[in-house]
């Protein structure tokens, strides 16, 4: 039988509970165990297909098109788990299916209700992932323990120790231990109280991660361990991490975690081999370089939104042994200041994916930059389709060329709705999704970092460049470098003469693991150091012989680690 651990937070939301579950995972994996992963989300909506990035973050979506919570970014940068949309539920979907059942005559005349009904539809999908194969589930419930929405997740959570068996599942809760710096003081009291409100709902946790800015003394723990019903040794301390969220995992071993699970759950494991993970810190710790790279976009002040594309860069930053500074630039802002204000002395330049008006023309006015100064340029999604639009406008010479989603009167259509979708009105879960196949075309600067010619990567989005001007955009110096297999669907372009523009209509992002960079982001990253090194060795030569005269290099403003 499949064992089973729940990890629950309180006191605040946002308190790393994906990346401590990922943590996890990524632990019981490298001592041998099969793991598989999944996030429960209280939320009505039936997936985050169709939610602000402002409100949500950024949508993640998997090979088989589902749209999902964030936090299964975080599962697939750490682990090896296969993800699913059996790996994502909503409260959203739980009602739906238990609806259905109902229009069906499933429940033969029964008065439908949240117990024993929607309970039995969530214990049904967590048991969905167990099986023969699997050692371990870990199920993350989102939310904060007392909110209101969460509730059926966690009484479905404690029958279903009852169901199989309480020596088989493990309850893990994540909370807030708060320093008060008037008081100079640790305050355990708001961790006590969740574990309070978890024990009236009947569930006791197993063990407790505190998240902290400061040290736990031993008489804290136990204080906590004493008000909490838990012994010391599973009260688990986790700081803050300053440097990198890669650092979490190995935080959790030096305080016993994963053995304390292992012993707990009694699994059958050998010690974790961790050496990969240890050459990955020490590789991000001591870079040979410091880069900067702008993320241009519409939602640039929300960390959230871009965070697989920040964790991509630093992916091909420790593949380039560099350290990746992210400078986050407003779209809105490049239209109001200009990009020679806000883009001069960046070593690259990426335009995200997004949807909507706002904010075009400033990516258009960055991209522009980028091509005519030679800085390397990466365009993701929406970024790429902005690409055609400058290139359009500034090389070809088409006049208020533009995409049908923003002017659909527009001269120039060079990026158009999709076929299939003109007939779509719904807008949850009807995009180009998942993973779709593409050739690349031999020789081509992306065929090169690929190292092959046969590619599959994820796709969200309705609109496509237009055939009818591929002829055009070939003439004067834009190559379409990947299509889809029928030849039909543009997939990648890119400008041959210039030192790296590459811009692809589907997410990469989302296929890059700190252990295996993406080959894009690998590259892409790599001709910035390239940029940098040669703009700093004509500094060098520019720079007097009288070293009293050399000017100190002005410092980058505003330097923000992903």
């Amino acid at each position: 039988m499949s064992k089973h651990i729940f990890v629950t937070g309180g006191v605040v939301s946002s308190l790393g509970k994906g990346l401590t579950s990922a943590s996890i995972g990524m632990l019981l994996e490298k001592r041998g165990l099969s793991v598989r992963m999944q996030k429960l989300d209280p939320y009505i909506n039936v997936d985050p297909g169709t939610m602000s990035p402002y409100q949500h973050g950024e949508v993640y979506v998997l090979d088989d098109g589902s749209e999902t919570d964030l936090d299964l970014g975080h599962y697939e940068r750490f682990t090896g788990s296969p993800l699913t949309r059996d790996c994502n539920y909503t409260t959203g979907q739980i009602y739906q299916a238990v609806i259905n059942k109902e229009r069906r005559g499933e429940f033969l005349g029964q008065t439908v209700q949240v117990i024993p009904h929607i309970t039995n539809e969530i214990k049904g999908v967590i048991a969905k992932l167990g099986g023969p194969s699997v050692d371990v589930v870990i199920t993350e419930i989102g939310g904060t323990v007392g909110d209101i929405e969460s509730q059926p997740f966690l009484e479905a959570i404690r029958q279903f120790a009852l169901d199989i068996g309480k020596e088989n599942c493990l309850y893990i809760h994540l909370t807030l231990v708060p320093y008060l710096k008037a008081a100079g003081e640790l305050k355990t009291k708001p961790t006590q109280h969740s574990v309070g409100q978890l024990r009236q709902i009947g569930i006791q946790p197993d063990i407790l991660i505190c998240r902290t800015e400061r040290a736990l003394s031993r008489d804290e723990r136990a204080k906590i361990a004493l008000f909490c019903n838990i012994p010391i040794e599973a009260v688990i301390e986790e700081r803050d991490k300053e440097f990198s969220v890669y650092e979490v995992p190995m935080s959790l071993v030096e305080h016993g975690l994963d053995e304390l699970i292992v012993r707990k759950l009694q699994l059958k494991a050998g010690p974790p081999d961790l050496a990969s993970w240890r050459e990955l810190l020490h590789r991000l710790r001591n870079p040979e370089y410091e880069i900067t790279i702008a993320v241009v976009g519409k939602y640039s002040e929300h960390r959230d939104a871009y965070k697989s594309i920040y964790e991509a860069l630093d992916h091909g930053g420790i593949a380039n042994n560099a350290q990746v500074r992210i400078q986050r630039v407003h779209s809105e802002a490049v239209e109001r200041e200009g990009p020679e204000r806000l883009l001069s002395g960046v070593d690259g330049v990426l335009v995200p994916g997004g949807f909507g008006e706002r904010g075009i023309e400033g990516k258009v006015d960055a991209v522009r930059f980028a091509r005519q100064r030679g800085i390397p340029f990466l365009g993701i999604c929406l970024g790429m389709q902005c690409a055609v639009i400058e290139f359009a406008r500034n090389v070809i010479g088409l006049q208020g060329a533009n995409s049908t989603e923003f002017d659909k009167d527009n001269p120039h259509p060079v990026i158009c709705l999709l076929d299939e979708q003109k007939t779509i009105t719904d807008k949850g879960g009807t995009m180009r999704l998942g993973a779709q196949p593409a050739r690349l075309v031999p020789g081509s600067r992306t065929a090169l970092c690929y190292d092959t010619l046969e590619i599959s990567e994820r796709h969200r989005h309705r609109y496509e460049f237009n055939n009818a001007y591929r002829q055009q955009f070939a003439a004067h110096g834009m190559q379409v470098s990947a299509t889809s297999p029928d030849g039909k669907l543009v997939e990648v372009v890119e400008i041959p003469g210039h030192p790296w523009f590459v811009a692809v209509q589907f997410h990469p992002e989302f296929k890059s693991q700190p252990t295996d960079p993406h080959p894009l982001f690998e590259g892409f990253v790599g001709a910035a150091v390239a940029r940098h090194l040669s703009r700093s060795e004509r500094q060098t030569k520019a720079e007097p012989a009288d070293a009293t005269e050399r000017k100190k290099p002005k410092p980058f403003e505003h330097p923000t680690r992903s």
